[in-house]
């Protein structure tokens, strides 16, 4: 599937969070993330100076990160959350005629950024067995491709790139001259990360999703230096640094690492059993995508019924899911299962409650 650059500056996502859904649930199941850790938990050093820090970020943070890569701190820049390292790698890279690939569903920051820089954005979508359609993204290639835009694991499919897909991106960058520009939020282990030893690979990820403290906003990208050191300029002329406070958090959360990789383990793999019975007691009515080891999943709505009708009514009842409508889907939602087994039990029979079985076409295949 192609789609042209002119999309719509509206934001579905945030439009569905922040406004249609604010303060009307009681089981929040639509966020992505881990469930949100607290301060409490973390250590603050007395007497911290809370001055600028550096524009880089703290030496120490940089050192951390860098060691989850297995890579150089002069690689690592420190930003607002993932969301400013992939804006600022748009701005650092791209020129007015520029072209971007990008891929949908997805996260729609790809598909509205570029344009506003005079760029066009080429969406690409998946293949029927949601592994990432390489053969359609070489199809609109050409010589103007500045970025392939990819999140792996991918949301919301919850599938990975699978390694021949993966070369074929990357022998597509180096044939145009691209960069391929990787949403990792979700990879559990960086040092893995395409990124490493090559300069044609940028790595953008945050302690959000799989560590749950979205609310430190600490992210970073990891790439070529001399493209961190254009990133750090236009970061050092939007908001100079992050938090010096934020900052020293977030490594304590590294420095306990394991800690918070464990309760993530031990929380999905409980909330994981609870959907794929869910999925198994409904099969007439969904089809769950099994995810490879992101906190969410994606579940084709097998009854005919528009995804954000079913989800508007699964609000009704107090819980929030995420209808395919806010990443650019029509036929499924995703579900976060990185939740309390309890919370993740009781929201499961509540949207059992709206679903509308239906006799779907035996043996169909879903797509994107």
């Amino acid at each position: 599937m192609t789609t042209s650059s002119q999309q719509s500056r509206d934001y579905p996502i945030q439009r569905w969070v922040f406004e249609d859904a604010v303060g009307r649930f009681d089981i929040d199941l639509g966020d992505s993330n881990m469930v949100p850790g607290r301060l409490d938990a973390l250590k603050v050093p007395p007497g911290l100076e809370l001055d600028y820090g550096h524009d880089r970020g703290l030496d120490a943070l940089r050192e951390a990160v860098a060691g989850l890569y297995g890579g150089a701190a002069d690689s690592i820049l420190i930003t607002q959350g993932a969301q400013q390292a992939l804006y600022l790698v748009y701005t650092a890279l791209l020129t007015p005629g520029s072209r971007v690939i990008a891929f949908r569903p997805g996260w729609q920051q790809s598909w509205d950024v570029p344009p506003e820089l005079g760029c066009r954005v080429e969406l690409v979508g998946f293949r029927p067995d949601l592994s990432f359609d390489v053969e359609a993204a070489e199809a609109v290639a050409g010589p103007d491709v500045r970025l392939i835009v990819a999140n792996t694991p991918c949301n919301p499919t919850g599938r990975r790139i699978a390694e021949e897909d993966l070369r074929g991106l990357l022998a597509l960058a180096e044939r145009t001259g691209a960069h391929l520009l990787l949403d990792e939020e979700y990879a559990l282990d960086l040092s893995r990360s395409p990124a490493l030893g090559s300069d044609r690979v940028i790595s953008v990820s945050s302690l959000s999703k799989v560590y749950g403290f979205p609310g430190l906003r600490v992210g970073w990208l990891y790439g070529p230096p001399d493209v961190v050191e254009i990133c750090a300029r236009r970061k050092f002329l939007s908001t100079i640094s992050n938090s010096v406070l934020c900052e020293t958090l977030a490594l304590d959360v590294l420095a306990n690492r394991e800690h918070h990789l464990r309760a993530y383990h031990d929380l999905t793999l409980q909330g994981l059993a609870l959907v794929r019975d869910f999925a198994r007691r409904n099969a007439d009515a969904v089809t769950l995508v099994e995810p490879e080891d992101t906190p969410f999943a994606w579940l084709w709505l097998n009854t005919g019924e528009e995804p954000l009708a079913m989800c508007r009514r699964a609000l009704d009842l107090g819980v929030l899911l995420m209808p395919g409508e806010t990443l650019g889907a029509t036929d499924g939602f995703r579900i976060c299962f990185a939740r309390s087994p309890e919370a993740v039990t009781e929201g499961l029979r509540r949207v059992e409650r709206v679903l509308r079985p239906v006799s779907p076409t035996a043996g169909s295949v879903q797509a994107f």
